[in-house]
This record gives C-alpha cells, sequence and structure tokens, in this order.
C-alpha cells in the first residue's frame, strides 16, 4: 500500500458497504474467511437477536448488584455521608463511561461478532490473548466467590429454620448442590435467555431495599451518639475502602454480549441500557449505603446483615441473598466461556501457523463515519457462536474448577483479592479508554478522545 492516507478512507467506505464496520480485508482473505465461515459454521450456532432495554438492563443490573451491596454502608461510614454519596456516584458515572467507550468501540468491529478480542484485533493484536485471558480469570474469580458465600450462607440458614442434619449443615453439600442446580442455567448460550433468573434475583435486592428501610423508620430504634454521623470524612481508611465503591459497578464483561444480542443496537438503544442499569444500581447503592450508615452509625459492620438481630425477616434476606449470588454465576461463566474460546482458538491457530485475517482500524471520527457504523452494526441481524462441543467442553470445565476451588479455598478475602488484582480494575478503567484511544488515535481530537 503506496499511500496509506488515501487509501484507508476507500478501504473504510469499501468496508462500510459490506457491512463490516470501519474494518476492511484483501479480497483474497475475505473470501478464505468467507469459504471458512460457511464450511464450519452451522445452523444451530446462530439465532436472531432478541434482546431488550428491559431484558438487557435486567441482567446487566444483576451482574452489577450482588454481595457487595452489604458492604456499602461501611464503606460509606469510612468516607462520612455526603462524601461517600459523591463516591457511589462519581464511580457509577466512570463505570458508564467505560462501557460507552467499549460500546463505541463494538461499532468498530463486524457486525455482531463483538468481543474484547475482536477489538483488541483492532487495536492491540498481540495482546488481545492475554486481555481476554486476565478477563476469564475475573470472571472464573467473582463466580468461585458466589460459590463460596452461597456455601456460607445456606448452613447460616438451615440452622435458623432448626434443622440439625450435618448434611444441610455442611457448606460442600450446599455448594454441590448449587453447582448441579446452575447446569441448566449456565449452559445457556446467549445472555439474553438469563433475564428471568436475572429478574427472579433481582426480587431480592428489592427485599434487602424494604429491610434496610424498615429498621431504619422502625420508632423503637436506638438513637445514636450524638456526632456519630459526619458529611465528610478523610483518612487513610479512604484507600482501603475505594475497592469497594470502584468495583461495585463492574459489569463490562457482559457489555458486548448486550451490544450483540439486542434486537435494536442502535446507540441509542445501547446507551439507555446503559443509563438504566447504571442509574438502578447507583440508586440501590445509594439507599442500602446511607439508611445502613444512619442506622448504625460508625460501628456498621462489614457484612451489614450481622448487624441485625437474627428474625424470620433477616433470615430471609439472608436466603434472598444466597438466591442472588446463585442467579449472579451464570452471568459470569458467560463471558469467562466466551474470552476462553478466543484464547483457545488463538493459540490453536498459532499452533497450526493458519494465516491471521488483520484487519485495520483507521476509521476517520465524523458524524458521518459514526452514522455508517451504526448502519453496518444493526443491519447485521444474525448471532453466531462456538460450536456445540466446544461450547460444552469449556462451560464443563469451568463449572468442575470453580466448584473445585470453591470446596477447597473457605477465605473469601483471597478470592476477591486476587480477581480485583487481575480483573476487575483491568476491564472496568484500563481497556475502556486505550481501545477507544487508540481507535481513534489518527482522528481530530475531540472532548471525548
Amino acid at each position: 500500500m503506496d499511500n496509506p492516507e488515501s487509501d484507508v478512507p476507500q478501504a473504510h467506505s469499501t468496508a462500510m458497504q459490506h457491512g463490516q464496520g470501519s474494518t476492511f480485508e484483501p479480497a483474497r482473505s475475505r473470501s478464505r474467511a468467507q469459504s471458512f465461515v460457511s464450511e464450519h459454521l452451522f445452523e444451530e450456532d446462530s439465532v436472531e437477536p432478541t434482546g431488550t432495554i428491559a431484558s438487557s438492563s435486567v441482567n446487566l443490573a444483576n451482574t452489577i448488584l450482588g454481595s457487595g451491596m452489604l458492604s456499602m454502608p461501611n464503606a460509606m461510614a469510612a468516607l462520612g455521608l455526603a462524601f461517600g454519596s459523591a463516591v457511589i456516584v462519581f464511580s457509577g458515572f466512570m463505570s458508564g463511561l467505560g462501557l460507552y467507550l467499549l460500546s463505541r468501540c463494538a461499532r468498530r468491529t463486524q457486525g455482531r461478532d463483538s468481543s474484547f478480542f475482536a477489538v483488541s484485533k483492532l487495536t492491540y493484536p498481540n495482546a488481545a490473548v492475554f486481555f481476554d485471558a486476565a478477563i476469564a480469570i475475573k470472571c472464573f474469580g467473582v463466580s468461585i466467590s458466589y460459590l463460596i458465600i452461597f456455601g456460607d450462607l445456606m448452613p447460616e440458614i438451615a440452622a435458623a429454620f432448626g434443622f440439625e442434619s450435618l448434611w444441610l449443615l455442611s457448606r460442600n453439600f450446599w455448594i454441590t448442590l448449587a453447582i448441579l442446580a446452575l447446569v441448566p442455567l449456565a449452559f445457556q448460550r446467549r445472555l439474553d435467555a438469563l433475564k428471568y433468573t436475572s429478574f427472579t434475583a433481582l426480587l431480592a435486592v428489592v427485599y434487602l431495599f424494604v429491610v434496610v428501610a424498615l429498621y431504619y423508620f422502625t420508632p423503637t430504634r436506638e438513637p445514636l451518639p450524638k456526632g456519630d454521623i459526619v458529611w465528610f470524612k478523610f483518612s487513610r481508611s479512604f484507600f482501603t475502602h475505594l475497592p469497594v465503591f470502584v468495583f461495585a459497578f463492574t459489569c463490562h464483561q457482559n457489555i458486548f454480549s448486550v451490544y450483540n444480542e439486542l434486537r435494536d443496537n442502535s446507540s441509542k438503544q445501547v446507551n439507555g441500557t446503559i443509563a438504566v442499569s447504571i442509574g438502578s444500581a447507583c440508586g440501590v447503592y445509594q439507599w442500602i449505603a446511607i439508611l445502613g450508615y444512619l442506622t448504625f452509625g460508625s460501628k456498621v459492620a462489614p457484612n451489614l446483615l450481622t448487624m441485625y438481630s437474627n428474625n424470620l425477616v433477616i433470615t430471609l434476606c439472608r436466603l434472598s441473598i444466597a438466591v442472588l449470588v446463585l442467579f449472579s454465576y451464570p452471568l459470569q461463566c458467560h463471558p469467562a466461556r466466551n474470552c476462553l474460546d478466543k484464547v483457545t482458538t488463538a493459540m490453536y491457530n498459532a499452533w497450526k501457523k493458519e494465516p491471521e485475517f488483520e484487519a485495520i482500524n483507521d476509521a476517520p471520527d465524523d458524524e458521518e463515519s459514526d452514522m455508517m457504523a451504526d448502519d453496518a452494526a444493526t443491519s447485521a441481524p444474525v448471532v453466531h457462536f462456538m460450536s456445540p462441543i466446544k461450547h460444552v467442553t469449556i462451560t464443563m470445565m469451568l463449572m468442575l474448577l470453580s466448584y473445585i476451588v470453591a470446596i477447597s479455598v473457605t477465605s473469601l478475602d483471597l478470592v476477591l483479592s486476587f480477581v480485583g488484582s487481575t480483573g476487575s480494575t483491568t476491564i472496568s478503567f484500563i481497556l475502556p479508554g486505550i481501545f477507544y484511544y487508540k481507535m481513534h488515535q489518527h482522528s481530530r481530537w475531540r472532548l471525548m478522545k
């Protein structure tokens, strides 16, 4: 290519005419890729997108809202009422910005086959495998933490209901039961298929929402000491509690699946999904953090439920949290499986020395190219999946390994610290920015860039 400056826009226009976003391939490579797809893509491995703003927002919100809600009042106590509320809003805004940047990057990929791997191939192709491996490890670690939490909660709930059987008081029994019950959910190919279980899980959030308010507004609540509630507080503990706020809004591993499966994945629909999920999560966090802090003051524990007296209401609340984390497991298994699919495929191609079908992304960042990218994205009506054998193999491996680790490790802090130090920060606050900037490095400067 003798004159890149003149050839790239022409190639970009050609790619747009073929519904390939802002990428292009040489004619011979493209025909080879199409031949490969026609030989290996089975009819049962594709499906028409069915996602809506409501179903996608429910799945994203369920990915965000987890057991971290219970530690929000303690984190707010370390920062103060006003400062803590501001940090929640700021964290939600920055998380939403990351989701927006990833959705814009998704429009530069081919049709409805966006993923972290696909975006990495357009920006940092040599690091694509490492990015996906880090995301898979992060999602795998979070899924393990859900099994550990479920295994720790259920024996307490069984004891509260008066059961004395050694089986029902064993965490390993409940973890085993959980992994068996999750089989039909974890094997779902589409994220949108999990909308009903996600909605059920969010009912647990509503129950906790009501319980926190009920105990705060009860007339028999003991008043707090004067000066126990502060508006602003800054100390070294700010840095130890900041991860609670930062990681509370992590759901970026599922944004590409949401983008691919939305029936109408135009910018307006995707942005609406992001706004609804982040906004609702921010409201829930604010409510629980503020009322929990106002109820127990500076002495509020890292686990809010331990502050309440044991009774039927609180036992049912613990049960609802157990259901919440149980139904959140498939939302971590889904992106982990997709990432491992890309990693294993790349490793296999490298071993077989298969040629890479490289794409060049150097499209101008203007309204016309954005509109063309939107048209190319919405014109691809089919979502493609991995082969059935690979789908089953990777899912079984994830479930088996997560089960083994969950029954072997009892320290939840160890799992969460490992997850937070590897994947959460990367996919929430590092990759969205560097992907967006790399894709627009040759375009004119705008506020977003």
